[in-house]
């Protein structure tokens, strides 16, 4: 029994890979996956899956995060771009330019941690729900802001700030490399807003004779980001709600798929992977990212979203292929709970 929770999820892979675990399913990345995805390099054909990191522009998909900010750091405070070392020295004949960026982490093509998304639960049994993350990691002690949000009030705390557990730095020690498999949901739903549940999706690997494995990463092409790049940093927020398809979170079957598949990671070209508004089929109290914390916070399976997808997916439709090489570390960030990325398939 781990000393964080006497009580896990019904479900949960809390305490399968140990009771400090901080990567759950990325466990399943073992050597042998990596060298199965590495089998998958036939051509030797390499395919950037990031979109630029200032897409989708301005704050629609999401309020609190917002582009990108680049500005050349300071040299004497003068400005280091195109900065003459001449001026510090004359027998320099040096031009530098340097800059610094203040970046949303998951603004754009990204992975979550598990320590994005977290859930109210009585992990001591004694009827009292606490504020925790996967593998029973405690708000306020391993993921710490500047305040703790209580009913009785707000109380302001101490830093340091962070994901001193949980967070992407582990995903980026881990390296994350293995094996990837294609699913072409834009090939069978077009680009309308669908919900995907576990009935439409076994239809689709039936009928692309697609083979999913346990520890394999899955790539989920909808053609999201292919509409988004198309209005150019000017996002329209109505029109992409009513875009491509998303997962449904809100299917039980579903979500029993995804842990009896043993999937390590679920990276889709859409916002969030799954449907929100989440579909309503139940009463009373329920998560409002019901995928969000399957995945995260009982599994321990990451997501990532707004992957670029187009050209690797036509090139696998081509040549009637679904599966390659993913190469995808996060940032080698301490503290943050998510990451830009910028990921490789290699076919």
């Amino acid at each position: 029994m781990a000393t964080r929770w006497k009580r896990r999820p019904e479900g949960s892979t809390w305490g399968d890979f140990g009771e400090d675990d901080q990567l759950g399913r990325l466990n399943l990345l073992t050597s042998e996956k990596v060298k199965a995805g590495i089998a998958e390099v036939k051509e030797g054909l390499s395919f950037c899956l990031s979109m630029p990191l200032d897409f989708p522009g301005g704050a629609v998909l999401n309020p609190r995060r917002h582009p990108p900010r680049v500005s050349p750091t300071l040299q004497d405070g003068c400005p280091c771009l195109n900065f003459p070392l001449a001026r510090l020295d004359a027998r320099n004949t040096d031009v530098l330019s340097d800059d610094q960026v203040t970046l949303a982490l998951q603004y754009s093509t990204q992975w979550d941690s598990f320590a994005h998304v977290g859930a109210f639960f009585d992990v001591e049994d004694n009827g009292v729900r606490q504020k925790v993350y996967y593998n029973g990691y405690r708000a306020n002690e391993h993921v710490v802001g500047p305040r703790d949000y209580r009913p009785e009030g707000d109380v302001d705390v101490d830093g340091p700030y962070g994901a001193h557990a949980l967070g992407v730095a582990n995903m980026a020690r881990k390296a994350i490399q293995g094996r990837a498999v294609m699913i072409d949901l834009k090939k069978h739903f077009g680009l309308e807003r669908h919900y995907v549940g576990y009935d439409n999706l076994m239809r689709v690997l039936d009928r692309d004779r697609i083979e999913v494995t346990p520890g394999d990463m899955l790539l989920f092409r909808t053609g999201f980001t292919e509409v988004l790049v198309g209005m150019n940093r000017n996002p329209d927020g109505d029109v992409l709600a009513r875009t491509a398809a998303v997962l449904d979170g809100r299917d039980d079957a579903l979500l029993q798929w995804i842990s009896d598949s043993q999937v390590a990671a679920l990276c889709a070209d859409n916002y969030a992977v799954e449907g929100l508004p989440a579909l309503e089929r139940t009463l009373g109290q329920r998560p409002a990212l019901p995928l969000h914390q399957h995945c995260l916070f009982k599994l321990g399976v990451p997501l990532a979203e707004l992957w670029w997808l187009a050209e690797l997916a036509e090139w696998m439709q081509a040549h009637d292929r679904h599966a390659c090489l993913l190469t995808a570390p996060p940032l080698y960030l301490p503290g943050a709970v998510g990451s830009p990325v910028t990921p490789v398939a290699t076919v």
